[in-house]
């Protein structure tokens, strides 16, 4: 059974939430975010503030699954992880 849009959305303020606390995260985890942000995008139920973080969500999990370091990257984006956190909320 397919995920609905309230679903995909908890699961990827989770994954950002432990990427904030933990300081840490994986590739897969990176891959996740965008598969969830792609369907995301293309789902009009989607309410438009949503929507208009998902791009900068994307480039996140894109630049995360392609650094040589992942956690550096994710300490980098602590301010962002944060405000992405409170705004899926």
């Amino acid at each position: 059974m397919p995920l609905d849009h309230h679903h995909q959305i908890t699961i990827l303020k989770d994954i950002l939430s432990e990427h904030q606390a933990d300081c840490c995260g994986t590739v897969s985890e990176c891959e996740q975010i965008e598969r969830l942000v792609k369907s995301l995008l293309g789902n009009e139920q989607v309410h438009p503030q949503v929507k208009s973080i998902l791009p900068d969500i994307y480039a996140y999990g894109q630049n995360g699954k392609y650094s040589a370091d992942l956690n550096s990257h994710i300490l980098s984006h602590q301010q962002q992880l944060s405000n992405w956190v409170n705004q899926l909320t």
